[in-house]
């Protein structure tokens, strides 16, 4: 399913922001992160210099929930936008999804991967079916999408792939290795693909958030190092601007992450994490 929504206003000249793209893709469109850093994001590019109008090309599942948020971002003066309801757990869907992405947009600045899913972790103890299916939505399907991507903007010589990973990726734990695992392997992914296109312009952001207060950690209880989705997509942003590598974000997961790859195994084997 791909429709689109354009801003009631007419169109003037687009101007490209010299520091923001302006065509963007975001895989995930409807997790609310995504949708605090487009909020952001169309404020900040609003903002600049020469003044742009972001083009927006929206996927996720559910269909009803993109065209909300689409017409969100309408009424906040984006210039179009587009969207596509897929599940990003078909590999197989992707390209033929990204090329009608650039159709649609004209071309193609950044794209934000914001999928994935905490999966349940004793049921994929006990199945492997269960954990292979977390390692496809939180590794595989994330691999697939960035590899099309870095091989569409290498030969541009520019761009932004900015993938959301997790402080879970840091070191295995006992509570969500299976989730974890799969965020380690993105991580190393992304570390290669950014010394591979790094040279030619293409900037790879690796995303480490820690607890954020989302649908998804809507069963955890809450407490002081939960950040809002806002904290998250202002930091993401920033990044962006500066072109930033990896991010922690909070900013204080980078030192409890160092502090927990410290600990020793012998110890760490027999915490309860």
């Amino acid at each position: 399913m791909r429709s689109r929504i354009r801003h009631d206003e007419p169109l003037t000249m687009k101007m490209e922001s010299k520091s923001l793209p302006s065509r963007i893709i975001v895989l995930g469109a409807t997790s609310a992160i995504a949708q605090a850093w487009m909020r952001l994001f169309t404020q900040r590019l609003a903002q600049q210099p020469a003044p742009a109008k972001p083009s927006f090309f929206l996927v996720g599942r559910n269909p009803v929930h993109l065209v909300s948020v689409a017409r969100d971002l309408a009424t906040r003066g984006a210039a179009a936008v587009f969207i596509e309801a897929i599940d990003l757990d078909r590999n197989d869907l992707h390209a033929a999804m990204l090329d009608r992405a650039v159709a649609a947009l004209g071309g193609l600045d950044c794209a934000l991967i914001a999928h994935g899913s905490l999966g349940d972790q004793s049921a994929g103890e006990a199945d492997f079916a269960i954990a292979a299916a977390s390692l496809q939505t939180n590794f595989l399907s994330a691999a697939s999408l960035v590899t099309w991507l870095a091989n569409y903007f290498q030969p541009q010589y520019r761009g932004t792939i900015a993938v959301i990973s997790s402080v879970a990726g840091d070191r295995g734990r006992k509570s969500n290795y299976i989730y974890g695992s799969a965020k380690s392997a993105l991580n190393a992914f992304l570390d290669g693909v950014r010394n591979r296109v790094d040279r030619d312009g293409v900037q790879v952001l690796t995303i480490r958030p820690g607890f954020v207060a989302t649908p998804m950690t809507a069963h955890l209880p809450r407490g002081p190092l939960f950040a809002t989705p806002d904290a998250v997509a202002g930091d993401i942003l920033r990044a962006i601007e500066d072109r930033r590598d990896v991010i922690y974000t909070p900013w204080f997961w980078r030192w409890i992450m160092t502090i927990i790859r410290w600990i020793p195994e012998w110890k760490f084997k027999r915490m309860d994490l």
